[in-house]
């Protein structure tokens, strides 16, 4: 469920086609994700999930898996 809603944001907030998007999606080199979309996306998905996400390890998130992985981390 987690991975889905993720997914959903992803593809809200960068206007993406959500069937385009999966665990091994690179966000710079795919989905060409700058600064500025990176806060944007960290924001919604703290909100969403009630979590916070260290300035350090939002730079570290290459895929969307690591967002996914992270945030599981969170509310485990």
């Amino acid at each position: 469920m987690m991975q889905k809603d993720i997914i959903e944001i992803i593809s809200e907030e960068l206007n993406v086609d959500k069937t385009t998007i999966n665990e091994t999606t690179r966000l710079r080199e795919d989905l060409n994700v700058d600064s500025l979309d990176v806060v944007e996306l960290i924001m919604r998905i703290e909100e969403t999930f009630d979590v916070t996400v260290s300035d350090e390890a939002a730079t570290k998130m290459e895929t969307v898996g690591d967002i996914i992985e992270y945030v599981k981390g969170l509310k485990s």
